[in-house]
């Protein structure tokens, strides 16, 4: 990119492991901030987190670190603590930005921090608000959404294999930080800011209708692939495939009936049943019959005489995908968001830049190996010598 990046100049320190908190961290490296992650020396719980590489690198320590400078202190040390701090003071007109979930250590909070940058913008993920540890899956089993996941015969919970509130929480951290750098650019303020995960999932549950309804005395079902309140659901194709389709206006319904030979049957069934397809509600009220209408035409194609069948149409439709079907397959030839990378312990990987592109992308970069910028930042940013810095390493103060 010829032109400056969106956040070039914004200058973070990360002080995190898991998801939520480093994903923060690389939503605002995407987009041209530096970020500076500080870990233990030897690293944090994450730095071995399944995926592996056949090396033994951690694949998804490796993703959620691309582009940001890796530095190992000894916090246990008063010196790696003293230099958490000096950091923080001495990071320029964009720094003085903090993003951490550790808890229980008073050197990285906001108080002691912001004793060497008052205009500190300080960003504490935590699990819950009163400062109970928790993780995505937790969080979600005191929810309620594992009880209306899956199967309607199911009895069990089935919980989520995607963490969503651990992302949902990294991106509200990061709009938390450039929300506190706007406002500290117009009085000079900084900001203490706390985000716990359960207030994320509480949120997104209200906003979408989730506690409401429950208050208003509807208990939701499981109802397996169905769509709640309008008409979706898979079918098989002829050659093993299987296929979501979705309708959520009256129009994409009305092109799936006349794609299927379908329109006069349902146009009947209508009648019989005194229903109208065009509305969600009778869509859903009456989802097995139309569903079983659908399954023989979809059992009787291939899945590339589905697409003939359904291309020009309105319907939404996809087939079902492994990530290996999506990875071998081609289908991620020629898009912009993807770069491969030569990422350290890992190989040549496919990684993604930011999916918001604006006025084009910054190009994805690897992490880095663990520490592996300790010594530049610590001379950068507070003008250590080389002998001090290995004097510090040879100390254990520093990785």
């Amino acid at each position: 990119m010829s032109h400056a990046a969106p956040l070039d100049g914004l200058r973070v320190l990360e002080i995190s492991s898991f998801v939520a908190s480093p994903l923060c961290g690389l939503t605002l490296a995407q987009l041209g901030a530096e970020v500076i992650r500080i870990d233990p020396v030897g690293g944090a719980g994450d730095q071995h987190r399944w995926p592996l590489a056949p090396s033994g690198t951690s694949i998804y320590w490796t993703g959620l670190n691309k582009g940001k400078k890796s530095v190992t202190l000894n916090f246990r040390d008063p010196d790696g603590r003293r230099l958490v701090a000096g950091l923080v003071a001495a990071s320029g007109p964009g720094g003085g930005i903090v993003v951490t979930n550790a808890v229980g250590r008073p050197w990285l909070g906001y108080d002691e921090l912001a004793a060497v940058r008052p205009d500190l913008i300080h960003v504490q993920v935590l699990g819950h608000h009163d400062g109970r540890p928790a993780v995505d899956y937790t969080i979600n089993a005191g929810l309620g959404f594992p009880l209306i996941t899956g199967p309607e015969e199911h009895k069990g919970p089935v919980n989520h294999v995607l963490p969503a509130w651990d992302v949902a929480c990294g991106l509200y951290a990061a709009i938390g930080v450039l929300s506190a750098e706007r406002r500290r650019r117009a009085t000079g303020e900084g900001s203490r800011i706390t985000l716990a995960l359960e207030d994320v999932a509480l949120a997104v549950a209200g906003h979408l209708g989730y506690l409401a309804e429950a208050q208003l005395g509807a208990d939701r079902p499981r109802i397996g692939n169905h769509l709640y309140g309008g008409f979706a659901r898979d079918f098989a194709t002829a050659d093993g495939e299987r296929v979501m389709v979705a309708t959520v206006t009256g129009r994409q319904f009305a092109d799936l009936a006349a794609a299927t030979g379908l329109a006069g049957t349902f146009a009947e069934l209508e009648r019989l049943l005194g229903a109208d397809f065009g509305v969600d509600g009778d869509r859903y009220q009456h989802r097995e019959v139309i569903a079983s209408l659908l399954t023989p035409w979809f059992a009787a194609r291939r899945l590339d005489e589905v697409a003939s069948g359904l291309a020009g149409r309105s319907v939404l439709w996809s087939p079902y995908r492994r990530f290996s079907d999506l990875v071998a397959g081609g289908g991620l030839a020629g898009n912009s968001l993807l770069r491969e990378i030569d990422q350290p312990g890992v190989g040549r990987v496919l990684a993604a830049a930011s999916p918001l592109e604006q006025d084009g992308r910054l190009e994805p970069t690897p992490a880095s190996r663990l520490g592996g910028d300790t010594a530049g930042v610590l001379a950068g940013l507070l003008g250590l010598s080389e002998p001090e810095v290995r004097a510090l390493a040879e100390r254990g103060v520093i990785g």
